[in-house]
């Protein structure tokens, strides 16, 4: 099927686009960062020590302000760039697609289209076909997950809260939502899955291409509330491929290091209950200053 430009492959590849980096090339590249753990930092000194505690990607976001959030500051980028060996990511606001150009001239690996940061424009996302670097999106549903593919999303990051309070609950319920999806559209007959496609929305192609893989047709991180080794075994053992470590450990741990190291080590051998165990020793102590929260988390939707 043709659209826009774009082909869909019934294989292990999704989306092509002849005229730009092809589509199957940049799910290639978010391929390379499976069965790891990307970790937020916004300083020089914090990239270091999540590098060296084994990340597999870091998401450069700005230091804590007041008002409006944005794509960080270049500089900010180019220097840690300089400083580390593995990938770099960067965030842009859902729908800027000026400042995704800026990121993309500056170098970063990957683009994160978050909406985490202030929102550009409420009623449309980016097309990111139109960029060489390969974007994340958020979701929280599968219908949401095959709508940020078909704009040219080649990661999808299964969102949480938002307030960093290191509850992890919303993130469970929205990881068990799109995986409970995919289960039900895998023990669909052929003749169900166009009603289904029209359920959630979402592109039939896309949706037949999950129903044939019995997965999402891109890589699928977890984000938001994961802050120990417990946490990220349990989104890897409920299906996810790597998860996305907030800043809070930085603000609030006394030792981010072991408490970045662990979550490491659970990601590689989340059903090894020995390495759990050993993981997470002394960690009530090390995060302390992690006020885990029964507040209600923020909502997260469509433009949010």
């Amino acid at each position: 099927m043709e659209e826009d430009g774009a082909v869909t492959l019934y294989n292990k590849t999704a989306i092509t686009d002849s005229k730009k980096t092809s589509f199957s090339i940049k799910v290639g590249l978010a391929q390379m960062l499976l069965g790891g753990a990307i970790v937020e930092v916004s300083i020089l000194n914090q990239a270091k020590l999540a590098e060296e505690a084994g990340a597999c990607c870091l998401v450069i976001t700005e230091p804590n302000r007041q008002g409006i959030s944005r794509m960080p500051d270049p500089s900010i980028i180019k220097q840690i760039k300089r400083a580390v060996s593995i990938p770099v990511m960067a965030r842009s606001r859902v729908g800027h697609f000026v400042e995704a150009w800026i990121l993309e001239r500056v170098g970063v690996d990957y683009i994160d289209e978050s909406e985490v940061l202030a929102i550009a424009d409420e009623d449309n996302f980016i097309n990111k076909h139109k960029f060489r670097c390969p974007f994340i999106c958020g979701c929280r549903n599968l219908g949401e997950a095959l709508r940020r593919v078909r704009e040219g999303a080649a990661m999808i990051r299964t969102q949480g809260g938002l307030l960093g309070t290191g509850n992890i609950a919303e993130t469970v319920k929205n990881v068990r939502s799109v995986m409970g999806e995919i289960r039900i559209l895998n023990n669909m007959d052929e003749d169900e899955v166009f009603a289904f496609s029209k359920k959630v929305t979402s592109p039939y192609d896309l949706v037949a291409q999950t129903k044939q893989m019995g997965r999402l047709p891109v890589v699928h991180f977890a984000a938001g509330g994961i802050v120990t080794p417990a946490d990220a075994a349990l989104m890897m053992q409920l299906g996810c491929d790597g998860v996305i470590v907030g800043s809070e450990l930085f603000n609030n741990c006394s030792d981010p290091f072991k408490c970045v190291r662990g979550i490491v080590k659970a990601v590689r051998h989340y059903n090894d209950p020995h390495v759990l165990v050993e993981n997470s020793y002394g960690l009530e102590e090390e995060m302390a200053g992690l006020n885990v929260s029964e507040e209600r988390m923020e909502p997260f939707g469509e433009g949010a």
